[in-house]
């Protein structure tokens, strides 16, 4: 099988890795992802990864909290980096080799995001998980995902969800809404069809990132988009 990207950016959200628990980690999980990601390894892609942290620390309310907003955004970059760890062990029991760059500085336990370095990383075949977000406030994991996926100059974006692509309507909750195979950037804005947050949106349209919406949940999935089956949906200029 001959891999349809060479470099490819895979965005997983934090609540992903919960699996049916209500918070933290699910093991069985992890063990999924990983095995996926060293699926498509094997055809030699090279692979980027940015996770939330949404299912350790998710920015709350500051009225509710008394946690400002810059505080709380710091918070949920730590958690993102706890999720990187523990896909990192994920991914090492499955015999792939890896780093963990960090945009926060904590030497103990990533590398600092250098964009040469994470660029070398890929050419030698190592999965790259990038944590902390941008390691700015105010900056979703989404915008730190299009904005390392830029910088690395991959291929494409892959954002594992739950559902298998993009529908007009919550496909949970309306058993009517129809997916779409192919998509437009600016189709997507005026259906106001929120793919990711409107910063990491623009970023991808306005650098020509194409990005594909597929099921993360469903083993096997992750390979199949590689290889150019018709998965997900294809958000494109």
């Amino acid at each position: 099988m001959l891999p349809r990207f060479k470099r490819v950016l895979l965005k997983l959200s934090g609540e992903s890795l919960m699996g049916d628990k209500n918070f933290g980690l699910d093991s069985d999980v992890i063990s999924q992802y990983a095995e996926d990601i060293k699926s498509i390894t094997e055809l030699g892609v090279q692979v980027a990864i940015v996770i939330g942290g949404g299912n350790i620390y998710r920015g709350m309310n500051e009225a509710e909290t008394g946690i400002e907003r810059a505080q709380g955004d710091y918070m949920g970059m730590l958690a993102t980096v706890i999720n990187g760890m523990a896909l990192q062990s994920g991914l090492e029991r499955a015999g792939v080799y890896t780093r963990l760059q960090s945009a926060i500085k904590m030497e103990q336990i990533a590398e600092p995001y250098i964009r040469r370095r994470a660029i070398r990383h890929l050419e030698k075949g190592r999965v790259v998980i990038f944590g902390a977000g941008t390691g700015n406030p105010y900056f979703t994991t989404d915008t730190a995902g299009s904005l390392r996926a830029i910088e690395i100059k991959a291929d494409v974006i892959l954002k594992g969800t739950r559902v298998d692509g993009i529908y007009t309507a919550d496909p949970e909750k309306d058993p009517a809404a129809e997916k779409f195979e192919t998509i437009t950037f600016n189709d997507c804005i005026t259906k106001n069809l929120k793919v990711m947050d409107m910063t990491a949106f623009t970023l991808c349209m306005e650098n020509e990132l194409p990005i594909i919406v597929f099921d993360m949940d469903t083993a096997g999935t992750l390979l199949r988009v590689i290889t150019g089956e018709k998965v997900g949906t294809l958000v494109t200029g």
